[in-house]
């Protein structure tokens, strides 16, 4: 394969496209069932291959959905809504967006039936203020939150939102953000940031693009010292990941990836813990490590 055809494929070029008062968000939590806080999962999604495959990463994200309470809805946060600003998809019936070319006809044929919540939409919106929050009925579900949402909950029962990620926005911004979204965990909203915290297409090894627990070296040291901030809880030092040596700077040669990450560390509350699962390289340079703040 040559690579300009594999990197046109796994979608290298992303796709374009104050809070209020707790009565306001109660006007849509009501006709949730009762729930304990949820947790937050960041998921690292890897190929779209993965969405009709079996594999250990497959395996860990069901596992993962059979850890946690049943979700009353889940607001996803998707590297491949990297856009210009910030929309928040408020549609009944969100499409099945399959933003990638080259795949065999199997992967095209999945389609994730779930139902939106427009009214969870809203008081979403109404959560993030002062930001300027759009409403939107055009963009739907892509593969980055369908292709692992799909291993979650196949019976497509979960209402799913997505939150765009606005690209003329830094770290910090979109770390303080998350914060916002808080209060959503204590009403069955599962939060998900869908991504990779390694993830540089223009290096990937295309004679080992299968290969499991392999990495350059490069990528071996980058995923030791996120791996050791994360545990840590030295949050801020991922913020300010410009800041950090060339081995991460290849790690994150675009932030659209890893900034679900931020989202997700965003809102994790005092006394929480990490836990990482899933926790491998695969084709020299992606990493599908995932985690849950619980």
């Amino acid at each position: 394969m040559e690579r300009k055809t594999f990197l046109k494929i796994l979608g290298l070029t992303p796709f374009t496209g104050s809070m209020n008062t707790l009565s306001d968000l109660n006007k849509v939590s009501d006709s949730f069932s009762k729930s304990v806080k949820m947790p937050v999962l960041f998921l690292g999604h890897g190929s779209p291959m993965n969405a009709i495959e079996e594999n250990e990463f497959v395996n860990g994200f069901r596992n993962a959905a059979k850890s946690i309470p049943t979700p009353n809805a889940i607001l996803c946060v998707s590297a491949h809504w990297y856009i210009k600003g910030t929309k928040i998809t408020a549609m009944e019936i969100p499409r099945t967006i399959h933003d990638f070319g080259g795949f065999p006809k199997a992967l095209f044929d999945v389609q994730y039936p779930t139902k939106g919540n427009p009214e969870l939409a809203k008081e979403t919106q109404k959560l993030l203020q002062p930001t300027e929050v759009e409403l939107d009925d055009k963009w739907g579900l892509d593969h980055g939150a369908w292709s692992v949402i799909k291993h979650l909950y196949p019976e497509a029962n979960i209402p799913v939102i997505q939150l765009s990620i606005d690209y003329s926005k830094p770290a910090s911004y979109h770390y303080e953000l998350a914060g916002q979204l808080r209060s959503l965990r204590n009403k069955g909203v599962l939060i998900i940031g869908s991504g990779n915290i390694i993830h540089n297409l223009r290096l990937i090894d295309f004679h080992n693009l299968n290969k499991v627990d392999y990495g350059y070296d490069w990528a071996i040291e980058a995923h030791q010292k996120f791996n050791q901030l994360l545990l840590d809880g030295d949050y801020q030092s991922l913020v300010n990941y410009r800041e950090q040596n060339s081995a991460v700077q290849l790690a994150i040669p675009t932030p659209d990836h890893f900034l679900p990450l931020i989202y997700t560390l965003g809102l994790q509350q005092k006394g929480e813990s990490l836990n990482l699962f899933n926790d491998k390289l695969v084709g020299g340079s992606i990493s599908m490590t995932s985690l849950k703040i619980s």
